[in-house]
């Protein structure tokens, strides 16, 4: 199906529009009210526990909003049976894992554990499973049983990424909504209406945290909206394009989840070379570069969502511009899509470069030794120096 012909499918399904607007809806009424609860319950997210970037303690009862502006419309216009059901299931399980958390505190290790066994659900219980992949020019890979492992892996990193990316106003769920869109209209486009409908409820309840989340926030989504969101949004991706021949139906989610990507190896090795826990929360995710550096954290959230806007842009590109449609080669497809390929690739390392990830040592291996006066011993002493000391950044 051709991109006019997606968007019009999306534009023309009552489920897909009407579960937008009411999940929209449900989103900016209640979110206010869940703030409003979250002091009674002990759901405040105090900044002197651990780094944050907020000076004052903000309500982190958003996510119950969410999870509720999710479910509702998805049972009136999805009405969800097989395997959306097993997903709805089970991002019910996780957001309530999410919510003890909030108010109570669960360790890191539990908490992935939790999420592993009710992705359970779905996989086992309602065969929601990768099942193959196809590569060009090599041919399609069937992972028989070792499809049940490998989805329930995709569906706690997926989960986990959207939880860890969720450290700044709005950072998430712009993340989330650019992403929802992306898979919708990529199921749209293989015929998958349930999913692509599902995916667009999931657009519409971020998007309608947003203001509520916006630099100032009033209000966090919690583990309870993040870790929900990431296992609702990775369940769809399997079921509504990951489950199709096409060569893009695994790698449009994959470049929809770059950044959250990026940003989670570079901490994990980071603190991995400093031998500290890797799930020890520092100073070291790309938005607190980007503050380090002078930003603000309304332009630190705008770079980071048109950087991921750029990366679901380029999947959907390749999606409806493929270099071998039919499984020929298309001069005109592959020169366009390699000339995005390559803007892309451009925009991302600009970012990193801007975010001082590349290092004085790297930029000498490459001759640039001119950009490279400080040393990379001055460099890493001034990193620690930042990340031993006070928070300061509340």
């Amino acid at each position: 199906m051709s991109l006019a012909g997606s968007l019009e499918a999306l534009l023309g399904d009552g489920a897909v529009v009407g579960g937008f607007l009411l999940s929209a809806a449900i989103v900016l009424v209640l979110t206010p009210l869940a703030a409003w609860v979250a002091p009674w319950i002990g759901a405040l997210d105090v900044p002197t526990d651990r780094p944050r970037v907020h000076s004052s303690p903000v309500p982190r009862t958003g996510g119950v909003a969410i999870i509720v502006g999710v479910v509702i419309p998805a049972a009136i216009f999805v009405q969800p049976e097989g395997p959306y059901l097993g997903i709805l299931i089970g991002t019910l399980c996780v957001a309530l894992l999410g919510l003890v958390d909030d108010v109570r505190g669960i360790h890191p290790g539990v908490k992935i554990l939790g999420v592993a066994a009710f992705a359970l659900i779905p996989v086992v219980g309602y065969d929601v499973t990768i099942d193959h992949v196809t590569i060009p020019l090599i041919g399609t890979f069937d992972f028989g049983d070792g499809a049940y492992v490998l989805t329930v892996l995709w569906i706690v990193v997926l989960a986990t990424l959207v939880n860890l990316i969720d450290g700044m106003d709005a950072l998430a769920a712009g993340i989330v909504a650019i992403g929802a869109f992306t898979i919708g209209l990529l199921g749209a486009s293989f015929g998958r209406m349930e999913g692509a409908a599902l995916a667009m409820i999931v657009c519409g309840a971020t998007l309608a945290f947003v203001p509520h989340n916006y630099h100032p926030a009033k209000t966090f989504m919690g583990d309870t909206g993040a870790l929900a969101l990431g296992f609702l949004l990775a369940g769809i991706a399997v079921e509504g394009v990951a489950k199709t021949a096409a060569t893009i139906a695994l790698a449009g989610p994959l470049l929809v989840m770059t950044v959250p990507i990026l940003d989670t190896a570079f901490v994990v090795l980071k603190r991995l070379k400093y031998r500290r826990v890797p799930w020890e929360p520092d100073h070291n995710h790309f938005y607190h570069r980007f503050l380090r550096i002078g930003f603000s954290q309304r332009r630190t959230v705008a770079y980071l969502h048109l950087w991921a806007a750029l990366l679901a842009a380029f999947a959907i590109l390749v999606r409806f511009v493929p270099p071998r449609p039919l499984g020929i080669w298309d001069l005109g497809n592959t020169l366009l899509v390699s000339a995005a390929g390559l803007l892309v690739a451009g925009a991302s390392v600009w970012m990193i470069y801007t975010l001082e990830i590349l290092k004085a040592r790297h930029l000498r291996v490459f001759g640039f030794r001119r950009f490279a006066e400080e040393t990379e011993a001055e460099r890493e002493e001034a990193m620690e120096r930042v990340l031993e000391a006070e928070p300061r950044l509340h």
